[in-house]
């Protein structure tokens, strides 16, 4: 048994009940198991919770169990730790990145920081522990309009990493904030055309769209919105058919909430693809979820310094949202 390869590479016997084995490790272990909505089906039916990273986070945090398993991306994992940090925090693999993250490294933030100083630095949850303790204010998709509208209007403001949910901030507030280049690569490859042909077989469809995706594909949204935005848009609208533009894991838990209902995923610009995948979250499987269990790795580490100065702008977002 090693982790070497950023999880546990252990066989795991072909006869196991993977799902008994993985209930019966988390009573064992006293551990609670958090999935985003972005996993597979599976991971988010043995979760104990499923949701947006933060959310799960906060979550995390008001529980009394020795250990957490953050089944989604590596950030998500640190932000469990920055808020929990007394806490053994395990991911199934330390693998599972995030472009949106990774799109904006500390080094590089800190150097864009100082060449423009007098700033309020907001950033999107999605980003790395390191980039969140050079950060005044964390936000969510959810939440950035309010805290960029809380704070006051001649207010010099850097936004990052996601370009897209600055832009469309900037559009809604006439604001005119200097945004990170960044993005993430499943919203990014949404195709417009595609879509619009859907909706033309679709005509009653709604289209929901996540921020982070471009201008052209938020423009033609009936619904934009954070995941769970969406989720709860479509769980509480009376309308029986969407087009959905976001991860397509999502589609899992709108079917499961709204089993009476159509949910359609809008097609990235890959030739022969139907859905858009990110497939950082798909490295979360069951075999890596019972190995994560069974020997405790691979865990979140992150150094005492960080989690105390990136802990700050998230509570700070907390006093505004």
């Amino acid at each position: 048994m090693n982790v070497d390869k950023g999880y546990v590479d252990a066989p795991v016997d072909s006869g196991l009940d993977l799902k008994a084995e993985i209930k019966k490790l988390k009573e064992e272990k006293n551990a609670v198991i958090l999935a985003h909505y972005y996993t597979v089906g599976e991971i988010q039916d043995i979760a104990d919770f499923i949701g947006d990273s933060l959310a799960l986070a906060r979550i995390a945090e008001k529980l009394d169990n020795d250990i957490i398993v953050m089944c989604g991306v590596h950030f998500m994992g640190e932000t469990v730790k920055i808020l929990c940090p007394e806490k053994k925090v395990l991911v199934p693999d330390l693998n599972a990145g995030c472009s949106l993250a990774d799109s904006c490294p500390a080094p590089e933030l800190k150097k864009f920081i100082e060449e423009h100083p007098g700033h309020t630095v907001v950033s999107y949850v999605n980003t790395s522990a390191a980039v969140k303790a050079l950060t005044d204010i964390v936000v969510t998709s959810g939440n950035a309009m309010e805290v960029v509208n809380s704070l006051p209007e001649d207010e010099k403001i850097i936004f990052g990493p996601d370009r897209n949910l600055g832009n469309y901030i900037n559009s809604q507030t006439g604001r005119s904030m200097i945004l990170w280049d960044g993005a993430c690569h499943v919203h990014e490859k949404f195709s417009l055309e595609k879509i619009l042909e859907l909706k033309k077989e679709h005509p009653e469809a709604k289209i929901l769209v996540h921020p982070e995706c471009p201008k052209p594909i938020r423009l033609v949204a009936d619904k934009l919105g954070s995941t769970a935005v969406l989720l709860k848009w479509a769980e509480e609208s009376p309308y029986d058919e969407f087009i959905v533009a976001t991860e397509s894991g999502i589609l899992h838990e709108m079917r499961r909430r709204c089993p009476h209902k159509t949910f359609i995923p809008a097609p990235p610009d890959d030739a022969g693809c139907a859905c858009n995948d990110c497939s950082f979250m798909k490295l979360n499987t069951l075999e890596k979820l019972y190995n994560t269990l069974k020997y405790e790795l691979p865990e979140v580490t992150v150094d005492a310094d960080i989690i105390d100065r990136a802990r700050r702008p998230i509570l700070r977002m907390l006093e505004i949202k």
